[in-house]
């Protein structure tokens, strides 16, 4: 039977002729129609994974050299683009709408020889934390059905969680990649800001988004990230060449060396009232076990904590409120049936029937902090505090290689517990939604298990364009600390 450890040991079954292409895709298969009632999915491409599997198997036959992720199998998240194929963001106003071109990251994996095997569900348009506001419907947690997998990229996690393919891509605005993985017990990357190409990518708030990678290891991770990252002529904030690469080679480089890590924490995120207090000592434990192995760690005062999610969701509707704009159904995606006199009433049945209400309620919040009489008092306040988190960051990593944090308050909570209480699901973000304000690359990796069987892990993040020590430093942890 087909089993995946990695993609290194999975390239080294493919030249041993102890599997092949077409039966890892077949298993994944067997794996989706096993567990599709959690929802996962919103489209599979059955037929085209297993042609693209056999024509590698017969480049293989013929003794032409694997590409880095030749028969590697991948999906990705229903807000990223793929030619011929629908792209949704799991919402109605979209609905059958095919993508008339791949995005730049779709593209490298596929020069690469990945095989894309479907299209993952998603919180509609990325807005949401628990993968409740999808017009396909509820994503479920594999370890728990009753609990949520987080979001908003929670198909896509739930898809690597489950094993119906080997890597998957989500996107990250403000922890939508981090958080899921938590929830889910793997590995959630987040990049720089830039680090991946956004072209291709529904933007819901183009200076926070950012394509995100879910793993089970950290060197195919890497492996991805390598790959997808690199300057792009079709998006202005993508990094230039000089700033390419995280060189996957060097990641299994020092690992003997028991190198010292300088790590720093917030106090204040450790002693937050809506920390969870098994995960705040399960961490605390954790950083004393370092200091013991001759790590520095050490506390960074942090007095702007109970900013950061005010200013991160006053930024995000706002330009939510800007790039959902052109869903009109005028040119594309879903159109009101409804009798109107003119084109103003047309756009207000459209919007109102194509939109969920979770995206209603970010676009007029958007609306409202960018009218006249308060743009200056909430946009651009939100703005100063960026400013000042961004400061801050810089001085924290001239000192230090990674800071530390929990991912999530709590571990996956229940179904329908937070989608009464937008406010509290909003606060949710607390931890995660720092490194979107500030560029940083985070990762979640799955350290602990909590005492109510849930996973949860530790949040990790480095200085901008240090993908590379953040990496690392997950791979240091995994391999002496790893309890889950």
């Amino acid at each position: 039977m087909f089993s995946f450890q990695s993609v290194d040991a999975y390239h080294q079954q493919l030249q041993q002729g102890t599997t092949n292409c077409t039966q890892a895709v077949q298993f994944y298969l067997q794996q989706i129609e096993k567990y599709k009632h959690l929802n996962a999915y919103t489209e599979v491409y059955a037929d085209e994974a297993l042609q693209k599997a056999q024509i590698l198997d017969d480049l293989r036959k013929k003794g032409a050299p694997l590409k880095k992720l030749h028969g590697v199998v991948i999906a990705i998240k229903d807000v990223i683009c793929y030619k011929d194929h629908k792209v949704t963001a799991a919402s109605k106003i979209l609905q059958n709408f095919e993508s008339l071109y791949s995005a730049t990251a779709v593209q490298r994996l596929l020069d690469e020889d990945a095989i894309i095997i479907g299209s993952c569900n998603c919180d509609e348009f990325a807005m949401g934390s628990t993968n409740e506001n999808s017009v396909y419907g509820n994503v479920l947690n594999a370890l728990d059905t009753t609990k949520v997998p987080g979001g908003s990229s929670g198909g896509s996690a739930v898809a690597v969680q489950a094993d119906t393919c080997m890597l998957s891509l989500g996107s990250d605005t403000g922890g939508s990649v981090r958080q899921p993985a938590d929830f889910c017990g793997i590995i959630g990357l987040k990049p720089t800001y830039g680090r991946i190409s956004r072209y291709g990518l529904i933007a819901y708030a183009s200076s926070f988004d950012q394509v995100g990678i879910f793993g089970k290891n950290i060197d195919d991770v890497g492996l991805l990230l390598d790959i997808m990252s690199g300057p792009d002529e079709y998006d202005s904030t993508a990094l230039p060449e000089s700033a390419k690469g995280i060189y996957i080679t060097d990641l299994n480089k020092d690992q003997d060396n028991e190198k010292k890590f300088r790590i720093a924490y917030f106090k204040e995120t450790l002693f937050h009232p809506s920390l969870d207090e098994e995960i705040k000592n399960t961490i605390l434990k954790l950083i004393e076990d370092l200091r013991k192995k001759g790590h520095i760690v050490e506390p960074v005062d942090f007095d702007l904590l109970d900013y950061v999610v005010p200013t991160y969701y006053v930024l995000t509707t706002a330009e939510a409120s800007s790039n959902l704009s052109r869903f009109d159904g005028v040119r594309f995606g879903y159109r009101t049936q409804a009798d109107v006199g003119d084109l103003t009433e047309f756009y207000k049945y459209t919007r109102s029937e194509g939109f969920g209400k979770e995206v209603q309620r970010r676009i007029m919040l958007g609306t409202f902090v960018l009218s006249t009489g308060y743009y200056d008092a909430y946009y651009s306040k939100a703005q100063q505090v960026r400013r000042l988190l961004t400061d801050k960051t810089k001085l924290i990593f001239n000192a230090f290689d990674a800071l530390i944090m929990p991912t999530s308050p709590t571990t996956a909570f229940s179904i329908g517990e937070k989608s009464a209480d937008p406010i509290a699901m909003y606060i949710a973000d607390i931890y995660t939604v720092f490194a979107n304000l500030t560029g940083i690359p985070g990762i979640s990796i799955p350290l602990f298990k909590h005492s109510n069987g849930m996973p949860f892990g530790l949040q990790i993040m480095s200085n901008k364009q240090d993908e590379l020590p953040l990496l690392h430093i997950s791979k240091y942890l995994l391999k002496n600390y790893l309890k889950y």
